[in-house]
């Protein structure tokens, strides 16, 4: 289990702070809290900025000739973090210099080898802005909104994934222990058998150097180059990519050709949702003697419990998980155990939560946090 870092699927960054929904912040508070039990330090918080949604913002943008897309986008994030303070480790977007620079290099290998290709093929084109809205007729035009699109031929980088087996395998994910998601598979093997990896978009990892001009990496594809991206600069062979159910099923199938890079080869571990509006109630802290515990409960010990509950924590379990916490919390002992802390960091490495409910494993879990970072209490409010 050597070399496993977690990194957390990156985040898209739409219109809101960490401080307004928390639930964002999940997946890299999983990653933080997995990373801290195998004694890791930061890692960068990975974003997702290539969306259509920023290009209409941008273009909308009463500011758009003073400030750069990219500078609105990192603007965008740094305002994520507020009023806390910027990630430890800081962080790395999807069109990063390095992001891009690995994925170009990846493309080409793989053009190389007959995994991906650059074939023209007919598709749909927005009359009114130009933008391809598929390779079949569709509804409204997502960037302009205009309902009338004409047929053209155009190259683009696919995957014909009916010609290299199965897109995902019980073996992209990383839980030991956990029920393997036949669903996932399902979806999966269920997308189109040519999958488009080009988009045109206003922002995004260039495919000009390929021929294909005015177009970027699908940001699916390039998500998990992020991931690769980060994990290289860290020299860990063995990334793992902490994300929702949901998100798997929308990214995985185009996730395919970019999950091995040399050495490195990227896993999925999944978690679920944390009620997080039920979770900051006062109320609930108050009634359990708990107020001191307030921050590690929603920071660390939820996401440890959502990568075990995958399907989602219920609102309804939040008063046992906090007594449960508590209880382990006042149970901690001064020095872990050597024996029990190498049993911790070996199911951290697997994927293993089960953990989380082992109450002298997470009692000696909390001691160890402790004697490494010190004590939560005075964390700032709405910081990952």
């Amino acid at each position: 289990m050597d070399n496993v870092v977690y990194f957390n699927g990156p985040v898209r960054n739409g219109d809101f702070t960490f401080a307004e929904r928390p639930g964002k912040a999940a997946g890299i508070r999983l990653a933080e809290a997995l990373n801290g039990m195998l004694g890791l330090g930061p890692v960068p918080h990975l974003w997702n900025t290539v969306t259509l949604a920023g290009d209409v913002r941008h273009r909308g943008a009463a500011d758009r000739d003073v400030v750069g897309r990219q500078q609105r986008e990192e603007r965008a994030v740094a305002a994520k973090y507020a009023p806390g303070p910027p990630p430890a480790g800081g962080w790395l977007t999807d069109t990063a210099p390095c992001v891009a620079a690995l994925a170009l290099e990846m493309i080409e290998a793989l053009l190389a080898d007959g995994t991906l290709a650059v074939r023209e093929m007919p598709v749909r084109l927005c009359v009114r802005c130009g933008h391809l809205t598929g390779t079949v007729a569709a509804g409204d035009c997502r960037f302009c909104g205009h309902d009338t699109t004409r047929g053209a031929r155009r190259a683009l980088l696919v995957f014909d994934r009916a010609a290299h087996g199965p897109v995902l395998e019980r073996t992209d994910f990383h839980a030991a222990g956990a029920r393997s998601p036949s669903h996932l598979l399902n979806i999966a093997h269920n997308t189109p058998p040519v999958l488009v990896l080009s988009r045109t978009r206003d922002h995004g990892v260039s495919l000009a150097p390929l021929g294909l001009q005015g177009m970027v990496l699908d940001p699916r594809a390039g998500l998990h180059v992020a991931v690769l991206a980060a994990a290289a600069e860290r020299g860990a062979a063995r990334p793992v990519m902490t994300l929702t159910m949901n998100a798997a099923a929308n990214v995985a199938a185009y996730g395919a050709p970019f999950r091995r890079h040399g050495a490195m080869r990227l896993r999925y571990a999944l978690h679920g949702r944390i009620p997080y509006d039920a979770a900051d109630t006062q109320r609930l802290y108050e009634v359990h003697q708990a107020q001191a515990l307030r921050e590690l409960f929603t920071s660390w010990y939820l996401p440890l419990c959502a990568a075990r509950e995958r399907a989602g924590v219920s609102a309804a379990r939040l008063p046992g998980l906090l007594k449960f916490l508590r209880r382990a919390y006042l149970a901690r002992p001064v020095t872990p155990p050597g024996e029990v802390l190498a049993e911790l960091r070996h199911r951290a490495a697997a994927g293993d939560m089960r953990c989380v409910m082992d109450a002298r494993a997470l009692a000696c879990a909390l001691a160890d946090r402790q004697n490494t970072t010190g004590p939560w209490l005075g964390s700032q409010r709405g910081a990952p």
